[in-house]
C-alpha cells in the first residue's frame, strides 16, 4: 500500500553517525532514503555526526539506518523518545541489550535459548583457562561492536593475547566464544514474521568485514538448504530469541550450525544493514517483498508501535 506524506509526515533518515560502522550506515541510509523518496515520502537525510539533534524538531518520524554505537545501542532511541519522535526498530532497552553480545548471551542462557559457550575476558585472564573451557579454534570479539569489527579467529594459544588486544581497542568488554563450524545463517524479522532463512557461504575463513561489504564472491543461499520442518522450528525460535531481549519492529537474528545439525543463536541485530550486500533485503525478496516495499513496511511498523 502506497504511503502518503499526509499519513507519514516528514521523515528523517538517520545515517552515518560516529561509530566504526559509519561507512556502512551511509550506504544503508542512502538506499533507504532513495526508496522512501521513490514512494513519494517527504524524506531527508540526517547525519547525527554532522547535525545537532535539536534539528530533528519538525520531523514527524525517524527511520534509523545507523549501525553500531550511538545509533544501535539505545542512545539515539532514548533521544528520540525524549523528543517525542516515533522511530523504526526496537526501543532503548532492546537496542542496548542487542548491541551487547555478552548481556544478550546472559539473557538467552536464562531463557534457555541455545547459544555458543562463551567466556568474558579480562587483562589477567589465562589463555589456557579459556582454551580449556572453549577448545580451539575459538573467536574473540568486542562485546559492543558490529560488522565483525575487532573480531579474530584464534587457532593457537599464541593467537589469543593479540586477539584480545585487538578486540579491546574497540570495546573494554571482550568475550571469547566457542567455534561452531557447520555453517552461518541468519533470520530476518519483520514485525511478528520470520523471513526465509539465508545461508552465508564466505570464500575467506569466516564472515568478516571484507566478506560482508567488500567482496563479491560471498554466496547467499535462500532457500538455505534446510528441511521445511527445521526451517520453521528455527524461525519460531529466532522470533522468541528476538522477543527475549525486547526486540520490536524489525531486526535480524544470526545463528550457526554445527556438523551434527544443531543450531546455536549467535547475536541479534536491531538495526540491520540495508545495503546491496545486506541480508534482510535478500530474505524479504525471497518472501516476495521488494526493497521499496520492505522499507515501507518497516516505516509502517513505526506507526503501529510508536505512533
Amino acid at each position: 500500500m502506497q504511503l502518503t506524506n499526509q499519513r507519514v509526515g516528514k521523515v528523517a533518515v538517520l545515517l552515518g553517525g560516529r561509530s566504526g560502522e559509519r561507512a556502512v550506515s551511509l550506504k544503508s541510509g542512502g538506499a533507504v532514503l532513495a526508496a522512501l523518496q521513490r514512494q513519494g515520502i517527504d524524506a531527508h537525510a540526517f547525519d547525527p555526526a554532522e547535525q545537532h539533534l535539536s534539528a530533528l524538531q519538525g520531523f514527524d518520524r525517524a527511520f534509523i539506518a545507523l549501525h553500531g554505537r550511538y545509533g544501535e545501542d539505545g542512545t539515539i532511541q532514548g533521544a528520540l523518545d525524549y523528543m517525542g519522535i516515533p522511530y523504526t526498530g526496537s526501543g532503548v532497552m532492546a537496542s542496548a541489550i542487542g548491541m551487547d553480545k555478552w548481556r544478550t548471551k546472559l539473557l538467552w542462557t536464562a531463557a534457555q535459548v541455545v547459544t555458543p559457550a562463551f567466556v568474558l575476558m579480562h587483562d589477567d585472564t589465562h589463555a589456557q583457562d579459556v582454551i580449556d573451557t572453549l577448545g580451539l579454534p575459538l573467536f574473540v570479539k568486542p562485546a559492543n561492536e558490529g560488522s565483525s569489527i575487532g573480531v579474530s579467529k584464534v587457532n593457537t594459544a599464541a593467537d589469543l593475547a593479540p586477539a584480545y588486544a585487538l578486540a579491546k581497542q574497540s570495546d573494554p568488554l571482550v568475550i571469547a566464544e566457542q567455534y561452531i563450524g557447520g555453517g552461518e545463517y541468519t533470520v530476518g524479522i519483520l514485525g511478528d514474521t520470520a523471513l526465509p532463512i539465508v545461508r552465508i557461504v564466505p570464500k575467506n575463513e569466516y564472515y568478516d568485514y571484507e566478506a560482508k561489504y567488500l567482496r563479491n564472491d560471498t554466496e547467499y543461499r535462500c532457500p538455505a538448504g534446510l528441511s521445511p520442518a527445521l526451517e520453521q522450528t528455527i524461525q519460531a525460535q529466532a522470533l522468541h530469541a528476538f522477543k527475549v531481549i525486547g526486540g520490536e519492529g524489525w531486526g535480524r537474528v544470526d545463528f550457526l550450525m554445527d556438523a551434527q545439525g544443531q543450531h546455536y543463536f549467535l547475536e541479534v541485530n536491531t538495526s540491520p544493514g540495508m545495503t546491496d550486500h545486506s541480508l534482510v533485503p535478500m530474505a524479504a525478496k525471497a518472501a516476495g517483498i521488494d526493497f521499496d516495499a520492505l522499507v515501507v513496511q518497516i516505516l509502517q511498523q513505526t506507526q503501529m508501535q510508536k505512533g
